[in-house]
């Protein structure tokens, strides 16, 4: 995986400040730290719902588990 140096982060601020103008840039960064914060925030979200998922899966086995128990325990009083 490539990794990103001072020298590459350098090159980006200057072709930001190029490209947008030093005027726009604080409006670009906090445009992008909504978008950010947004992402963020959505995945967090899915990462709940995924463990509320997982717990509930886990709590419907665990109870199929203790049913067929005493469903056989049950045959075996018979």
């Amino acid at each position: 995986m490539p990794q990103i140096g001072w020298f590459e982060i350098l090159i980006v601020v200057i072709l930001a400040i190029l490209i947008i103008g030093p005027k726009d840039i604080p409006l670009v960064l906090k445009t992008i730290g909504n978008w950010v914060g947004s992402l963020k925030s959505y995945f967090v979200e899915v990462q709940k719902d995924v463990s509320d998922i997982e717990s509930s899966i886990d709590d419907e086995m665990l109870s199929d588990k203790e049913f067929s128990k005493i469903t056989n325990d049950k045959k075996k009083d018979d």
